[in-house]
């Protein structure tokens, strides 16, 4: 499915100063297959990526494709993170970034689990800032983050980086124009079988896997599985689907909503029209750089009288002022004094911060198109299939986030097993300052209020 073909790729090290150790294995099937890699243990010094598994190039050979980098980290106990960027295809950034949280039973040895699941990022972000943020920041404790909750409840957590996160400041971003949903959607599904080959060589089966997402990356989880509903069962690869905090379709009763989406995809296609291929994600970095470096001086973004933190409070806690995906929909929930936000409520102010700083600089604008085009909902060629969507699903969304308003979704779906559920901490109608988009996967309550109840529903499916 989606074949690519093979290309060789120099050996690269991300992570500079730090003791790497080249893992190059040739494969001879059909055809030799070069896969090389570096290992890094960025936190297990002793460690060594000669005992790597040749399970990770034996599944690059089988796709096709060619693995540029391997690392390892320590995270938490027997928790561990491998990353691989594995390359798709011959444009500069037509590189996935995998990841994968398990525990190890041995240095290079993931515990082979039962349920496995893949998680797609949102918007502005990687799958380490969304669901591991201990990786990004030091203000998150090592066992924070959805990855990691659900790596030490025995599950196998991969995700997926897509390609526009490779994009550098300075890149010619001519690729870009090619990443459209359509083109996200290929690429989990590259991921999915990837991730299935290297747990079924290393002892696990080669069971579909559960996918989930976060935001931009829920709405890519529908997407993917409605694709998948119009394939033959035997090449469908997801068994269930974990969409948090987004709407897929509409409702009726959402019109104006729904006017947003179109004006965005008509703004966002004249913008690729005119060759603006790139959406431009500096804005983020920046305001969680200032924040952090001189949280009370004047800020450049807004200027006088906001200050660089209540930019980013802003920012975080009245995000309806410069995106109204719902009437009250903000990041984070923050509380307000005379309608001015002061403090975060559920998330701590220096791990959203950091989720900020972390921001790759560019997104795809083809991308940013097609997602607000689907919820225009007036394109047939987008068409999401949710009516043939038959695997189990759990929503769960945040009160001051998508919310409520991504239930309708799951009443469109073919589904007989949809699970439900909107985190809030307030009475209905007082979203303001309730619990916001990213306090579910950032938030100090998430483990109990989210990633709980995430972990049991995987588990007994």
């Amino acid at each position: 499915m989606f074949p690519i073909e093979p290309r060789t790729i120099p050996t690269t090290c991300r992570r500079g100063g730090l003791r790497a150790v080249a893992v190059a294995v040739t494969l001879a099937a059909a055809a030799a297959i070069p896969a090389a890699g570096c290992g890094d243990d960025l936190r297990d010094p002793d460690a060594s990526a000669a005992g790597a598994p040749a399970s990770y190039a034996i599944a690059a050979g089988f796709g096709g494709l060619a693995i540029t980098e391997l690392t390892r980290e320590r995270v938490v106990d027997d928790v561990y993170h491998y990353e691989l960027a594995v390359r798709v295809g011959t444009t500069p950034h037509a590189v996935l970034r995998l990841h994968r949280i398990v525990r190890e039973r041995a240095p290079w040895q993931p515990r082979p689990t039962p349920r496995a699941i893949m998680l797609l990022h949102g918007d502005f972000s990687t799958f380490a800032s969304n669901f591991a943020p201990t990786l990004i920041s030091d203000a998150a404790a090592p066992d924070h983050g959805l990855a990691v909750f659900l790596a030490r409840r025995d599950l196998d957590v991969w995700g997926v980086d897509r390609r526009w996160t490779q994009a550098a400041l300075d890149d010619d971003l001519t690729d870009l124009g090619d990443m459209t949903f359509a083109a996200a959607v290929a690429d989990t599904e590259q991921a999915l079988l990837y991730a299935r080959w290297v747990r079924a060589l290393g002892g696990a089966g080669w069971g579909r896997l559960a996918l989930g997402g976060f935001s931009r990356g829920a709405q890519l989880t529908y997407a993917t599985a409605g694709y998948e509903a119009t394939l033959p069962a035997w090449q469908r690869q997801v068994d269930a689907i974990v969409p948090l905090d987004i709407y897929a379709r509409l409702s009726p009763e959402d019109a104006d909503l729904r006017q947003g989406a179109c004006d965005r995809r008509d703004e966002e296609r004249a913008q690729l029209a005119a060759g603006e291929l790139g959406g431009d994600d500096t804005f983020f970095s920046l305001a969680g750089e200032l924040a952090r470096a001189a949280p009370d001086d004047e800020s450049p973004l807004f200027g006088a009288p906001y200050s660089n933190r209540d930019t980013l409070l802003t920012l975080l806690g009245q995000t309806y002022f410069f995106f109204p995906a719902t009437p009250a929909y903000h990041l984070a929930g923050a509380e307000l004094a005379d309608d001015w936000p002061v403090a975060l409520r559920f998330t701590d102010e220096a791990l959203a911060a950091d989720w900020f700083a972390a921001a790759p600089p560019w997104q795809a604008m083809a991308e940013l198109a097609d997602g607000d085009a689907m919820w225009c909902g007036d394109e047939p060629s987008l068409a999401d299939h949710l009516e043939d969507v038959t695997v189990p699903v759990l929503y769960v969304g945040a009160a001051g986030g998508f919310g409520d308003h991504g239930l309708y979704t799951t009443a469109q779906l073919g589904s007989t097993d949809v699970t439900t559920r909107v985190v809030r901490t307030r009475e209905p109608g007082d979203e303001v300052e309730d619990i916001g988009h990213g306090d579910l996967v950032l938030g100090r309550d998430a483990p109990t209020q989210v990633w709980g109840p995430v972990a049991d529903w995987l588990r007994a499916r």
